[in-house]
């Protein structure tokens, strides 16, 4: 019994009064006092010119600009331009938009990056993915997709606000790799359509291939035969670009003048040839037209002019009738509110991350959110819908050698030049040829290399990687998503649930005694398992067993944990047995010593608790759980991670022959 004089406070609340020692001062001020200090501190903070470099990267690289940078810039930004403008036509088409939609998505993230963004390669627009979540959630419909990039932006921009940048973690690469792989299948599908002049064929891929067949009799010939082409010239146009010249000569050889020319012409036409094939297709349809031949699929007319910068419209109207009010569209909208900016940013991200290593710089995370929110925000009121970083348009600004973020200035002017005086021409781009930039670009956008990694490192990735592959295929995107999620998180929680224990057999230990080691943390999902594992070894067959149990790898615990070792410690002594602990870090010991647990009894080694086990009525050997107790056994070996536990001296070492694993 303790005595009321000899009272020995713990290092637990030692610390405890040190911070409120600490906080003395905040609280004689009063908590309302010391809300609107912090606030003055936090709104001072704001205004400060770190701040301002950080939260508008402009000013950090704007006073460094020279006049050198603005060719490669302009370079930079009218070739990525020349690519925006075929891929925005293309892309509107994929979310059953009208096509000037694409193009009013294109220029707005190039202006407002510019400002916002830090990374120099970065370019925001429309992109494949993102097309293809938006098409899921809007049906066809430019309200809806102009109230979804509003929301979206707001929503990533509260998340910048609030540093939730992190949550985007929660979403493991082969989760990525199934819904990009998947994605790409089910864009390219949507486009045979266009490829084979069909109509009437649903987006959704388990609903497009059987109806695809049903209609295979009314391809349209001239159509198919156009797509082909383009494909074809698509792909080879890549692969010219990309063809390392000097491979067999050696780098050491140097190309005569023409040679160098040809070279860069070539590299020229591959970055731009989506524009190529789709001006190039352009004419044959307009030749053919001039000449009252009509054999393509062309495009509807497109509404000329810039778009009005106006609010977005918060209902749907149809012959002058309301028919939807903006709750009801936000309601049918539904998960695409979260899932269309969560996948967004991931994207960004993830480009934004590759190309600053690649040019040796870091990007802030909680900066491409808010640059994100702002564009798709300020998006909406040009009547675009939600857009995202681009990795091909990125890799178009990397290899044309961007100085600064000034050159999406230079795409963005292009954009709204192309929107103010070409798009009467754009009704003569055959439908075909869009549809050929469009599986031209997503068609390596399919993971099927990474299949072999997930084997050889993770099989259990694997099932992440086809559980979201086949969701998004069969189920959709929000469903693939999901339960994609919920299975790398499963397999993420499971060693919490299951820890690895070592079970040292009799060779090891005295014949009436087992040693068992948690190789793992414990924590309150892996209580019960822990209970059978310990169970199932100790009383498996008479005479019973007693168990030290060696915790050296637990580095915390909960109420949970400590009401199952009680259990465990009572099944014990019910059986006349004992349940000792050694090698526990001490802020363990100091937890399970205040929560009161009878019959606890910790060792600071396995042989004295088997020897307190041989003489019980002895007490050599216990540590007694003080502080002093606790400050003196910090330094010893069995405390550390790392420790094994020792052998009696009279028995000789054996390998260990069970373990009880995952």
């Amino acid at each position: 019994m303790c005595e009321p004089y000899d009272l020995k406070v713990d290092s637990g609340t030692q610390v405890a009064i040190h911070e409120l020692g600490n906080n003395g001062d905040a609280e004689e001020r009063g908590w309302k006092e010391d809300i609107k200090h912090k606030c003055r501190k936090w709104i001072r903070s704001c205004f400060t010119a770190k701040t301002a470099k950080t939260r508008l990267p402009i000013f950090s690289w704007l006073p460094r600009y020279r006049l050198a940078y603005l060719f490669r810039d302009f370079v930079a930004g009218f070739t990525v331009g020349l690519t925006v403008i075929p891929q925005g036509l293309a892309y509107a088409a994929l979310a059953e938009l009208p096509l000037q939609y694409g193009l009013y998505s294109a220029f707005m993230g190039c202006f407002v990056y510019c400002i916002f963004g830090g990374s120099r390669h970065v370019t925001l627009g429309p992109t494949a993915i993102t097309t293809l979540m938006v098409a899921e959630y809007i049906k066809g419909e430019p309200v809806y997709a102009v109230i979804l990039c509003l929301l979206a932006g707001c929503v990533q921009f509260m998340m910048g606000v609030l540093h939730l940048g992190f949550l985007v973690n929660f979403i493991s690469f082969p989760v990525l790799a199934g819904f990009s792989s998947a994605a790409a299948i089910t864009i390219a599908t949507s486009q045979v359509k266009l490829v084979l002049g069909l109509k009437n064929i649903p987006r959704a891929f388990i609903q497009a291939v059987p109806k695809i067949f049903q209609n295979i009799r009314s391809t349209n010939l001239y159509d198919m035969g156009m797509g082909i082409v383009c494909f074809v010239v698509l792909m080879v146009l890549k692969k010219l670009k990309e063809w390392d010249w000097d491979k067999k000569k050696g780098r050491d050889y140097k190309p005569p003048m023409w040679q160098k020319v040809l070279r860069k012409v070539i590299w020229l036409l591959g970055t731009v040839r989506n524009a190529v094939v789709v001006v190039a297709a352009s004419i044959v349809a307009y030749g053919l037209l001039a000449r009252g031949i009509h054999v393509f699929t062309l495009t509807r007319a497109i509404r000329p002019g810039l778009p009005g910068f106006q609010a977005p419209q918060f209902f749907l109207e149809k012959n002058g009738t309301v028919v939807e009010s903006g709750s009801e569209i936000i309601q049918n909208i539904g998960v695409g509110l979260v899932i269309v900016p969560l996948i967004g940013f991931l994207e960004s991200i993830a480009i934004g991350k590759a190309f600053a290593r690649k040019g040796g710089y870091r990007i802030d995370a909680t900066q491409e959110l808010l640059a994100i929110g702002i564009t798709n925000m300020m998006g909406s009121f040009v009547s675009a819908y939600p857009v995202t970083g681009s990795f091909g348009r990125t890799a178009v600004n990397y290899q044309s050698g961007v100085k600064t973020q000034l050159g999406g200035i230079f795409t963005g002017i292009l954009v709204i030049f192309a929107l103010a005086f070409l798009t009467p021409s754009f009704k003569y781009i055959p439908s075909t040829a869009l549809g050929a930039v469009i599986i031209s670009a997503v068609i390596q956008m399919v993971e099927y290399s990474v299949i072999p990694v997930f084997w050889r490192v993770k099989k259990m990735d694997l099932m992440a990687f086809f559980v979201t592959f086949f969701g998004v295929l069969l189920l959709g995107i929000q469903y693939g998503i999901a339960l994609g999620v919920g299975v790398s998180l499963i397999i993420l929680l499971y060693p919490s649930a299951r820890p690895k224990a070592t079970v040292y057999p009799a060779e090891v230990a005295p014949d009436d005694v087992l040693i068992v080691q948690l190789e793992s943390g414990l924590n309150f999902p892996a209580v019960d398992y822990m209970r059978d594992v310990v169970a199932k070894d100790a009383f498996r067959e008479k005479p019973y067993k007693n168990v030290v149990m060696r915790m050296c790898c637990v580095s915390d615990i909960d109420c949970t944990v400590v009401q199952g070792l009680d259990q465990l410690i009572e099944e014990f002594e019910s059986r006349g047995l004992h349940l000792h602990f050694s090698c526990m870090r001490p802020a363990i010991r100091a937890a399970l010593e205040r929560s009161k647990i009878k019959g606890f009894r910790y060792f600071k080694t396995c042989e004295d608790a088997i020897a307190a086990m041989r003489e019980p009525d002895q007490e050599n050997g216990e540590v007694v759980m003080t502080d002093v107790a606790l400050l003196a056994n910090l330094d010893t070996p069995d405390d550390t991670p790392t420790a094994t536990p020792k052998k009696t001296p009279d028995v000789p070492p054996a390998e260990i022959t069970k373990v009880t694993t995952v």
